[in-house]
């Protein structure tokens, strides 16, 4: 069975050599995010570190390690259904020969054995080139996140044997299982209808395709519901659900849609001519290919403008709250010192400063009967209560804001969902001094990412300290007043930057949304690679096995470049209809939110480049295919 196996191998090499790609990319994704993940597990603090620096640096450790955790469920999830779909569809494309054998005097479980051994010699040349693959691979996790600032310049990540056996049960396991349901039902056909087409065999909806294609939908709709109330992280959580459980569902119920879409297809396909009602009758008659051809590409869009588009939404909605909560006409950006000036401006009514205060808070948790203590060094700003409330439409959840006097302390937005023992008095550390705060008020929870941690009295910061800190002031212009007077005064006195509520507000988002394409890269970079991999890898087995179709074709009176361009329809008709249902799948993730921002930039760099690169990979495939002499391969066994 094992010589059999390997000269089947060596027969059909093209398109095994896909399976083998398939399995060594969801490997390396694998094993490299699970390496690049393991070594954010204890930061790295060089020696005298400031315990702010420090801080950030744990914080983007912990920001890191939440991405790489979602990254590797995410290569893990592609690699299962990556693998799966296209060992199946080398089974598919097989059925005739597999038949044959059967009708040869080969018993069902001879023909499971041989699938099996197949996918286990597959498997483990792929867990090898994978292996190989997942050290670069690694090193490119490692240098993106040091690139965009999740992690300091001096991180580094290391091989590790201990992750073998991880990649070894990826590669042959995800490859063994990939085939198994595939072996299995094309044991059970009878050898007549699978040489003939015909009864069974032409069925591509299996119950094993209703079944998960329904259960993945049942999924998701819920989860689109649950997507109105959640938060951040909550918010993201959902969307990849979403994504997920859209793209395989569409995925396995794509034989049912892709006929229809098609005939939706038509009219414009029969306005190419000839080669237009050819490619509208394979694609309508080639469902099994088109299928497979479209399930990588249905992922990849549905991840990638699901994810997009729910950061993006998020930015938008931060933007509406940041206008709703602000009482203000101008935002200036300057120093404390600075900033103390602004009330002498003519024509300054009210001027609220925030400042970013260089001083440490020491705070008590408590949560499911643990009891801890943690030092914040970042987010705590200083503040006028009155003036704030006069500029801030946000009021305190619990307590208030009148008894921020002395040495007291509100919790702010960015730590309202953080389990703070309220009773328990935080210690600041300011200067020399440690100051026992007393609680008095504790901030709702608000959308913007990075929010105030700690707010805590202006006269409780020694004047030297305030005059250096970094500020952010809310200026109300008087009545009667001109907006614009105001601010070009502010300039002229060099207070520092000026600019509208409307102008702050959109940087904050502009700053958000570069932050959010950071994580895009990180969470997506790779594995949108692989996912945009394996639709060209889908093209290319498809194409290869058509080598006695096209033959066909041009003994009708076709051109080999007819044939050509007949190929490039079809595959560009199948690329929109991807689109389409990976574009549905992630309007359902975004339909949730109250704010929807579509990366319309993104889709279509995201079509572009799927049109670009499918109707390349197809124009080369099919003019490879087309080489030799079609009576030649027409009289050959498919």
């Amino acid at each position: 069975m094992l010589s059999l196996s390997w000269g089947t191998l060596r027969e059909r090499r093209w398109l095994f050599a896909g399976a083998v790609s398939a399995v060594a990319l969801g490997v390396a994704l694998v094993q490299s995010s699970l390496l690049t993940l393991v070594a954010t597990g204890e930061p790295q603090i060089p020696p005298g570190t400031s315990g702010r620096e420090a801080e950030q640096i744990r914080e983007g450790y912990v920001g890191a390690a939440t991405l790489l955790g979602m990254t590797v469920l995410l290569a893990a999830f592609l690699a299962v259904f990556i693998v799966g779909s296209t060992f199946a569809f080398t089974v598919a494309q097989r059925r005739r020969d597999l038949a044959l054998l059967r009708l040869a005097g080969g018993s069902r479980r001879q023909l499971v054995v041989l699938l099996l051994t197949e996918a286990l010699l597959l498997g483990l040349a792929g867990t090898v080139l994978g292996v190989l693959l997942g050290v670069p691979a690694m090193w490119a996790q490692a240098w993106l996140l040091v690139r965009l600032g999740f992690l300091p310049g001096h991180f580094t990540v290391g091989w590790s044997a201990g992750v073998l056996p991880v990649s070894a049960g990826v590669g042959l396991g995800v490859a063994v299982c990939g085939v198994l349901a595939a072996a299995l039902r094309a044991a059970r056909l009878r050898p007549l209808d699978a040489v003939r087409d015909s009864g069974a065999a032409a069925r591509v909806m299996t119950a094993g395709r209703w079944l998960v294609g329904l259960s993945c939908l049942a999924l998701a709709a819920p989860l689109v519901v649950a997507g109105q109330s959640a938060d951040f992280l909550g918010a993201l959580l959902v969307a990849m659900a979403v994504s997920m459980l859209g793209a395989v569902a569409f995925s396995m119920l794509s034989p049912l849609l892709v006929p229809p879409a098609g005939w939706v297809l038509g009219s414009a396909l029969r306005r190419a001519g000839v080669l237009g009602e050819l490619a509208e009758a394979n694609l309508r008659e080639g469902t099994r290919r088109s299928a497979a051809t479209a399930a990588p590409l249905i992922v990849l869009v549905a991840l990638t403008a699901g994810f997009a588009g729910t950061l993006d939404s998020l930015a938008a909605a931060t933007g509406v709250e940041i206008r709703r909560l602000t009482a203000g006409d101008l935002v200036v950006e300057s120093t404390g010192a600075q900033a103390a000036r602004l009330r002498q401006i003519p024509g300054v009514a009210v001027a609220s400063t925030r400042l970013s205060v260089e001083i440490s808070i020491r705070a008590e948790h408590r949560e499911e009967g643990r009891t801890w203590r943690h030092t914040y060094h970042s987010g705590i700003v200083a503040i006028d209560p009155d003036a704030y409330q006069r500029t801030q439409r946000l009021r305190p959840a619990a307590g208030s804001l009148d008894r921020l006097r002395g040495a007291t302390v509100a919790i702010g937005p960015g730590l309202a969902a953080e389990p703070i023992r309220r009773k328990v008095p935080p210690v600041a550390r300011i200067g020399d001094r440690r100051v026992r705060l007393r609680i008095v008020a504790a901030m709702p929870e608000v959308l913007e990412n990075g929010a105030d941690a700690f707010l805590v009295p202006r006269e409780l910061i020694p004047d030297e300290l305030a005059a250096r800190s970094a500020a952010e002031t809310i200026v109300q212009v008087a009545p009667g007043a001109s907006v614009q007077e105001v601010a070009a005064r502010i300039r002229a006195a060099d207070l520092g930057t000026v600019r509208t509520v409307s102008e702050w507000a959109d940087a904050r988002v502009a700053a958000q949304t570069r932050g959010n394409r950071d994580i895009m890269l990180v969470l997506l970079g790779m594995s949108g690679l692989y996912a945009a991999i394996a639709v060209v890898n889908a093209l290319v087995m498809a194409g290869a096995e058509r080598r006695t179709e096209f033959a066909v074709a041009r003994l009708t009176g076709l051109s080999r470049g007819q044939v050509v361009r007949a190929a490039l329809v079809e595959s560009c008709a199948v690329i929109a209809i991807g689109l389409l249902l990976g574009g549905l799948v992630a309007a359902a993730a975004l339909s949730g939110l109250q704010v929807i921002a579509v990366p319309w930039t993104l889709l279509f760099w995201l079509a572009a480049g799927a049109f670009l690169v499918g109707g390349a990979t197809t124009v080369l495939t099919a003019w490879w295919a087309t080489r030799p002499a079609p009576v030649t391969l027409a009289a050959a066994r498919e």
